[in-house]
């Protein structure tokens, strides 16, 4: 019985426990894989509920004063809060409202096309555009991070461009019972809501779609399975989980043969 017990507690234990190589990023040499080549970074085109940060300055700034909050005072911090209240989200209808000028369609443009739109329209009311400059940039990216990392939930990044990785380390990273071959990037677009899996253990995932992260982006982590049988994230735990099984059917055993 013994024996029986020995066999099944040194089984039990070299199935439960997570591999190395199922928890490590990066793995083979890109070298020699051919299918891996330089990323093709295209511009990022504006979907429903993005929120841009839109800047017209002149030299003269009374000329463009129009344009400005008037709480609007550099306080050398940025907080998703004050963007929010402070720039232009696109409405349902693909729309920014800017004061004194038109409503403007941004709905699949990029920034660059939104700037162009907005000094074409500035042209209407400025004889000499030499003056004004105008800066358009997405206020921040916006993601949503949910299943197995330390830190879910939404996160801000204030930066252009934020590829998978950062965003998960952003989160805390893949807990020890999360999948990393199984990342899943729900994603909205122009055509429909897009589902893109991806397998973080190699570098094949780094020509995906998906490698950089756009705004509004849900990234799902996967359990392992031994999550659910509540062991395998050490050794230790897988030891101490299976004895304390072992240990209570041991004792029901002995108590019924008592009655």
């Amino acid at each position: 019985m013994k024996r029986i017990i020995l066999a099944l507690l040194i089984a039990t234990t070299i199935t439960s426990c997570i591999p190395t190589k199922d928890l490590t990023y990066f793995q083979g040499n890109p070298q020699e894989k051919k299918e891996i080549h330089t990323i093709q970074q295209t511009p990022y085109r504006l979907q429903i509920n993005d929120i841009i940060d839109i800047k017209i300055k002149a030299a003269d700034e009374k000329m463009v004063a129009l344009f400005k909050s008037t709480d609007a005072v550099n306080t050398g911090t940025v907080s998703p809060g004050k963007l929010y209240f402070d720039s232009y989200s696109v409405d349902k209808h693909g729309m920014i409202r800017i004061p004194y000028l038109n409503e403007i369609n941004v709905l699949g443009y990029t920034t660059k096309e939104v700037r162009l739109k907005i000094e074409t329209e500035l042209s209407k009311m400025f004889k000499n555009m030499n003056d004004i400059f105008v800066t358009v940039k997405l206020a921040g990216i916006r993601y949503t991070v949910i299943g197995e990392v330390k830190s879910p939930g939404s996160k801000v990044l204030f930066q252009n461009q934020v590829n998978i990785i950062e965003a998960i380390a952003n989160s805390g990273d893949i807990t020890m019972t999360g999948n990393r071959k199984k990342v899943t990037i729900i994603r909205n677009t122009i055509e429909g809501v897009k589902k893109i899996n991806l397998d973080l253990t190699g570098f094949n995932f780094m020509n995906s779609e998906a490698y950089f992260i756009q705004p509004n982006d849900i990234i799902s982590v996967e359990p392992r399975k031994e999550k659910s049988w509540g062991t395998g994230e050490t050794g230790t735990k897988t030891i101490t989980t299976i004895i304390t099984a072992l240990s209570l059917i041991t004792t029901t055993i002995l108590l019924i043969k008592n009655l």
